[in-house]
């Protein structure tokens, strides 16, 4: 199967804007959702080193992840 250049493929979408609008959100979603993953696997990370960090007494280490996590959450909105 002969693959369409970048060109071809833009006019193909030009051509039938539904098909394009129903791409975007597809993309959109999946986006949303790598996102998500990434965000939740960040915050187990860190809750997980806090936690070490707490068994072990370590205060400078505690305060530099909790302050990371703090940011992570400011920074997406959770």
């Amino acid at each position: 199967m002969k693959e369409k250049s970048y060109t071809e493929l833009m006019k193909s979408g030009a051509m039938n804007p539904k098909r394009a609008k129903e791409a975007f959100m597809v993309n959109l979603y999946v986006d949303m959702i790598l996102s998500e993953a990434l965000l939740k696997s960040e915050k187990e990370k860190l809750s997980l080193q806090i936690d070490q960090a707490i068994d072990k007494k370590d205060k400078k280490t505690f305060l530099k992840l909790s302050t990371q996590y703090i940011e992570l959450n400011e920074r997406f909105g959770t």
